[in-house]
């Protein structure tokens, strides 16, 4: 054989994989074969996402645990044909539908109708933030980027705002590059510290000498490519010492005395890269901000098969240090992907719950805002082709119900995606991934530009009044039903 025949056939099989990869199989076979992608595929198998099958749902350990011990603690309550302990006449639904010819309104459940009362305050005031606390949806800045993208270009605002410590895929992020070794990272789900555990369910600390890196990128107007204001914030109740540096400076370091308290270290200055490193192996890192004092931030938090109900465990006493350098004007909740099958109905345990993360979460950021996002639209496989899960309207319900009896604000995101049958449309135009579950960014880009025209809505002065929940689910009743 002559020499580079054996990588020429190599790669012959490669680009041949890869075209028979494009190919719709299952509509062709009838779905006796199923379709798949080599690139996500290898995606997969390196875990830079995380796409299972929409027919193998994984159900958050945490929710699994507490439902167990519903059914136990009401199991004269329980149906015997359910996995959940509560009616399903306990979700109410809407009475009217939250579209508005082409805009999806935010549905107003909070006590006096207040809607947005406190963003709308601090984007008169000249500077807000904004936290998106979710799952693997919006799993590198998707959606959220296009979100903060939009809301820094009409209020102002630069920077990505919160990084966490250590990412094992940086590269799956666009909005901002970040690298880094020598972290371990805790979370909610892996027997944490629930004392050191703040809204975005993590922490770091260093083994050995730890280093994080972040630089900006040149995507979104260039609203990423640089920020004013680098801080770090951590504990260190035995001291230590910090070293920091901006792209254009040189490493300071920085001494920090013995403290139960919340530290915040910052640098100030434009510029499009920062750094940090320790080696104090008591040190706790809660995370990075990059942005500008003025203008919108916008944080992501995304925790890989979350239900949410682990939010209930984070510390008030901890949110209270942090607020005092990173305060909230409306804090995002997405969830339910993780606590929703194809075969179960009945989600009023989930949204018991999640009624108790929403006062928790309120009790931890007292000033802000929050709004609970129903759960996008999910495909399921029918024979050879691709529906509407059959009971993402059940679980959306549910997180209706939990907004209106925890007095929040609730925005029906499925009903933005363009209601039953969404997710069809979506996967053919390329805005959700394979697993028909999970945006892609352009997926992202587009239904951010929904929930920005919603939030417009309320802020603009001439718009309409924030929209009020429907009168069927005007209800002050803030226990279980």
């Amino acid at each position: 054989m002559k020499k580079g025949y054996p990588l020429l056939i190599v790669l012959s099989a490669i680009v041949l994989v890869a075209l028979v990869s494009l190919l719709p199989l299952e509509r062709w076979s009838g779905g006796r074969i199923k379709d798949f992608s080599l690139v996500s595929d290898l995606l997969k198998e390196t875990g830079i996402i995380d796409r299972s099958n929409p027919g193998d749902e994984q159900i958050d350990p945490a929710l699994l645990e507490a439902m167990e011990a519903e059914r136990a603690e009401k199991a004269h309550l329980e149906a015997p044909d359910s996995v959940l302990a509560r009616p399903v006449d306990s979700i109410m639904r809407p009475a009217v539908s939250p579209r508005r010819g082409d805009l999806v309104v935010i549905e107003d459940y909070t006590d006096h109708n207040r809607g947005l009362l406190r963003l709308r305050t601090s984007v008169r005031e000249g500077h807000a933030r904004i936290a998106v606390v979710g799952d693997s949806w919006i799993e590198g800045d998707i959606f959220t980027q296009d979100l903060r993208h939009l809301m820094q270009e009409a209020y102002g605002g630069q920077g990505v705002g919160y990084v966490s410590m250590h990412s094992d895929f940086p590269g799956f992020r666009r909005s901002v590059k970040q690298g880094g070794r020598g972290w371990k990272t805790f979370m909610a789900n892996k027997k944490a510290d629930r004392r050191l555990l703040g809204l975005s369910e993590q922490y770091a600390s260093p083994q050995g000498e730890a280093l994080s890196t972040y630089a900006g990128t040149g995507l979104f107007g260039g609203q990423t490519d640089a920020w004013s204001r680098s801080r770090f914030l951590c504990l260190a109740p035995e001291g230590g010492s910090v070293r920091l540096r901006t792209q254009a400076g040189e490493w300071e370091t920085r001494n920090i005395a013995p403290s139960d308290s919340v530290v915040c270290i910052e640098l100030s200055g434009t510029t499009s890269g920062f750094e940090l490193s320790s080696s104090t192996p008591s040190l706790v890192g809660l995370g990075v901000w990059l942005d500008t004092p003025g203008g919108v931030s916008l944080d992501c938090m995304s925790s890989r098969g979350f239900s949410g109900i682990t939010l209930s465990d984070i510390s008030p006493s901890l949110c209270r240090q942090m607020s005092r350098y990173v305060d909230y004007s409306l804090i995002v909740l997405e969830f339910g992907i993780n606590a929703m099958s194809a075969t179960q109905s009945n989600y009023s345990v989930y949204s018991s719950r999640m009624v108790e993360v929403i006062n928790h979460v309120r009790a931890c950021y007292p000033r802000a805002d929050i709004l609970l996002m129903g759960v996008g639209d999910r495909g399921v496989k029918k024979g050879g082709s691709v529906v509407s899960m059959a009971t993402a309207p059940d679980m959306i319900s549910a997180q209706r119900d939990a907004a209106r009896r925890a007095h929040c604000l609730f925005w029906d995101t499925r009903e933005a995606m363009g209601g039953d049958g969404a997710v069809v449309e979506w996967s053919r135009d390329g805005d959700i991934n394979k697993d028909y579950i999970h945006m892609t960014h352009k997926g992202g880009a587009r239904l951010a530009r929904q929930l920005f025209k919603a939030i417009s809505h309320d802020l603009n002065p001439a718009s309409e009044a924030p929209a009020a929940a429907p009168e069927a689910n005007q209800n002050t009743d803030n226990q279980d039903l």
